[in-house]
């Protein structure tokens, strides 16, 4: 009886979320770009959908082009309805239905804008045969696994924390062996930690009186949450899932320590996690000024305490892995290809107009790039850390992201699903917003570039067709006084 009530009652949320325009575009939205994964662009040769995409005409110039187009509209969409939930009148529809009425396409389609998810797979093989991927590419295991991954990838040790990897190897263990099926399953975890972060987060701003309205539409309802974290299946989904359970933990009195332990669990799978680490004493307990010797030495302490748990868990781990810390050498892998980090951008451009050929100047701009982060991270640590622990995780991870050497827009998840809680201001709402649709933007020129010269012509007239239309349809709307009926 209880069980048929709650499905009653999650049938009718969905109902409800369904009857409100916005949700139904971001559903078309979604939907869109789940059939532009049926493309060259992350569809890999060896898979079993390119026999049905010859067979009905769409595996040729034409079918990449369309399926490009398509997944521009689909961005559009998702982004236009998100933008529309904005408005306060939206506010009754659960949060949770829309998430999981957005992610519905999501849930059967190859991944979307990426190949990470073959990527696990292939290290899940490689260490159900014995092999440590921190050691080799799935290149050292030949066969089906290894052709669904990237060339680019095939011969690369990798870089993901000891459990993330017996995750890998778990899901490839239920699958039987199955590529295709290991690699769709890698968005179970990314789906249990979207639903630790939609559930969870809204009680965090809750729990600290902070604005819950503002913090469920640009966090749990971010278009790059849905797009990466579902439809890319990433680990990052994995880790920030627990990360967020630490910090529900932690923002209960006394209580900070088993959120070290569970932030052990999420650096254990992607290792930037630690940081979350230093703050969670100060959830509850926060320094007013670091004048008062007694009381900073005590927040210092309790800190360090707080990443030595985390740190202690994570080498347990480790250990029970029987992995070992050859992550530590993979952590330059993600770096050795063209990025659009500021780091890679600004070297090429001086490399260029320097020495053509060469890659000196690239490898000092990332250095660089990489001690002004750290330099942020600390000044963001001791300047918000004490008062405002959530605005010093959430900007020193958005430092770390924007000075690695290689930028991904599901790395800027890690504390843009904090940035609604580190700031009040207008104009930081707007920056985290551009922001978002920069990274879609670009994510649809790269969908078209790797479609070919034609789709990716055509990536470049569909999303100027749309800057244009934003900026005209602002201009008409300032002038008329016109409200969208969306």
């Amino acid at each position: 009886m209880v069980k048929m009530r709650n499905l009653l009652v999650i049938s009718q949320a969905l109902r409800t979320a369904l009857n409100h325009r916005p949700v139904r575009l971001g559903l078309l939205g979604t939907l869109c770009i789940a059939i532009g994964s049926l493309t060259p662009a992350y569809l890999p040769q060896v898979s079993p959908m390119w026999p049905v995409l010859r067979q009905i005409h769409l595996a040729g110039p034409a079918g990449r082009v369309i399926g490009t187009m398509v997944t521009i509209l689909g961005i559009v969409l998702l982004v236009h309805g998100w933008l529309s939930l904005r408005q306060e009148r939206y506010i009754q529809i659960n949060p949770r239905a829309i998430v999981a009425v957005w992610s519905l396409p999501f849930l059967v389609c190859p991944p979307v804008f990426s190949h990470d998810m073959y990527s696990y797979g292939a290290q899940g093989w490689m260490i159900h045969h014995g092999q440590n991927p921190y050691y080799g590419g799935p290149g050292l295991v030949p066969g089906p696994f290894s052709d669904y991954v990237s060339w680019v990838w095939r011969f690369t040790p990798a870089p993901y924390g000891p459990l993330g990897l017996q995750i890998s190897r778990v899901i490839v263990e239920i699958s039987g062996g199955q590529p295709w099926l290991a690699a769709m399953l890698m968005r179970v975890p990314a789906i249990l930690g979207v639903v630790a972060i939609v559930v969870l987060l809204p009680k965090i701003a809750r729990r600290l009186n902070m604005n819950e309205a503002r913090v469920i539409w640009f966090a749990c309802l971010n278009p790059l949450v849905i797009i990466d974290f579902v439809g890319g299946g990433h680990n990052d989904a994995w880790m920030m899932g627990l990360v967020v359970l630490g910090l529900w933990v932690a923002v209960h009195p006394r209580w900070w320590a088993l959120g070290a332990v569970v932030i052990g669990l999420a650096a254990a799978c992607k290792q930037p996690a630690i940081m979350a680490a230093v703050f969670l004493p100060l959830m509850t307990k926060k320094l007013e000024s670091w004048r008062d010797i007694r009381r900073a030495g005590i927040a210092v302490g309790t800190s360090v305490v707080s990443v030595g748990i985390s740190v202690g868990v994570f080498l347990v781990i480790t250990w029970a892995s029987g992995l070992g810390l050859g992550w530590i050498s993979a952590m330059s892998v993600p770096g050795t290809v063209s990025s659009i980090s500021p780091s890679f951008l600004v070297g090429r451009i001086a490399q260029w107009l320097v020495d053509p050929l060469g890659t000196s100047i690239v490898a000092w701009t990332s250095k660089i790039a990489m001690g002004v982060g750290a330099v942020l991270i600390i000044y963001f640590t001791l300047r918000y850390g004490p008062r405002q622990p959530i605005r010093a995780l959430s900007w020193s991870w958005l430092a770390l992201a924007l000075s690695v050497s290689a930028l991904h827009s599901w790395y800027f998840l890690w504390g843009g699903l904090l940035y609604p809680m580190s700031s009040t201001a207008k104009s930081a709402e707007r920056a985290g917003v551009l922001l978002v649709i920069l990274m879609l933007f670009y994510a649809g020129l790269n969908h078209g570039e790797r479609n070919g010269l034609h789709a990716g012509i055509a990536a470049i007239v569909c999303l100027g067709v749309w800057v244009l239309f934003a900026l005209f349809y602002r201009q008409f709307k300032k002038r008329t006084g016109f409200m969208s009926p969306i």
